[in-house]
């Protein structure tokens, strides 16, 4: 182990994955879910809809092109510990402030390498997410699998208060010219359409894509009325990305329909998009291991066009739950049929599970935010 500390991550089964401690030392209980992406891992721990979860990163070796903490999606790490295979040793970017592991023990995100990652993400894939322990002061396997169990399972939380901004803020920072989205104007049209954000954990990068398509974003708690938003009097509303279960947020869903039926356009994106179903009376269901990754096939439904997508939910619509509501289904996952996105048959409403901003991640889907900006504008949806 060298200079590392010994590390035990125990599942709630009482499987037990010893390693070494490449982040800050300590205990975490969390539910336990597997990430196929090969790069993102620092937008990973900063996004905030990972809170309450830790993360196995599938591929063998995490950190090679270290740290630029430009790229933070938000103001701190969320995810509650990271497992690895292997941690890189240094960092090979010319744009590193710093390494992954100095990182971790920077931010006291608890980590673990020499892990089999392979054997641990298949036990998930069969099992499920399941709830687990990492300690580097407990090595008791019984112990710590007795702690797993009684780790709160993510159903019935409302994880949306715990990273939720407090005050609204204006966000007015665009992509960066060196880093274009091939499905964004170069330069944010003029002019900028007053836009509220209602924050359930939103993402930096979400909000430079907005600013990108033509929006001049003003970023609302997730609990904001919806008549102090009215008053406001945005062109539109966006509903963000978040952590937690959706049907836990009452009375959150009744004031976006209120939003909705006001007349503004809306758009959610990944918890977002769940809200929304909730909103006009349909259901959501725990996955058995969620999507999360940079690699899923999404269909549109009318087109048949496929979008390669970056995802990260746990929570999915109930297609069932869809009969008699206003709401109907325009895109699937292509590797499990399960609802990728939603639109209301009359009003200017329209939402997706997966993350058309993904950075890094495949740029498919940017089009999205142009089709918002459209609507917003009064024009017609592209074809």
């Amino acid at each position: 182990m060298g200079d590392f500390l010994p590390a035990l991550l125990v599942l709630e089964d009482g499987t037990a994955f010893p390693g070494r401690s490449v982040g800050a030392p300590g205990e975490r209980g969390f539910e336990l879910v597997f990430n196929t992406a090969m790069t993102g891992y620092q937008e990973i721990l900063t996004d905030p809809s990972y809170r309450g979860q830790g993360v196995v990163m599938t591929y063998p070796q995490i950190g090679n092109y270290g740290i630029a903490l430009a790229d933070d999606e938000s103001h701190r790490c969320w995810a509650e510990a990271l497992i690895l295979r292997q941690i890189s040793p240094r960092a090979s970017s010319w744009r590193a402030d710093l390494d992954l592991g100095t990182y971790l023990q920077e931010r006291e995100v608890p980590a673990i390498d020499g892990v089999d990652t392979r054997a641990l993400t298949l036990l998930l894939r069969t099992r499920g997410a399941l709830r687990a322990v990492l300690s580097t002061h407990d090595l008791d396997p019984a112990s710590l699998a007795r702690k797993a169990a009684a780790v709160p399972p993510l159903e019935g939380r409302n994880l949306v208060q715990e990273v939720t901004c407090t005050e609204g803020y204006d966000w007015a920072e665009p992509l960066p010219a060196d880093a274009p989205f091939p499905h964004l104007p170069a330069a944010p049209p003029a002019p900028a359409l007053p836009l509220a954000v209602l924050d359930f954990g939103v993402k930096r990068n979400i909000l430079r894509c907005l600013v990108q398509a033509g929006f001049a974003p003003t970023v609302f708690p997730a609990a904001t009325p919806a008549e102090e938003i009215l008053e406001r009097r945005p062109a539109a509303v966006f509903l963000s990305n978040g952590p937690g279960d959706p049907a836990a947020l009452e009375p959150i869903p009744a004031g976006v329909r209120r939003l909705a039926e006001a007349g503004l356009p809306v758009l959610g994106i990944c918890l977002g998009h769940q809200i929304l179903a909730h909103a006009f009376g349909a259901q959501t269901r725990k996955m058995k291991f969620g999507h999360h990754g940079a690699n899923h096939p999404v269909i549109e439904v009318e087109s048949g066009r496929v979008d390669i997508t970056s995802q990260n939910h746990s929570f999915a619509v109930d297609p069932r739950s869809l009969e008699g509501t206003a709401l109907e289904i325009t895109h699937r996952n292509g590797n499990d049929g399960s609802v990728e996105g939603l639109r209301h048959r009359e009003l200017p409403v329209f939402s997706v599970q997966y993350h058309p901003e993904a950075a890094p991640g495949p740029h498919d889907a940017g089009h999205l935010f142009q089709r918002f900006r459209a609507l917003a504008g009064g024009a017609p949806l592209p074809a």
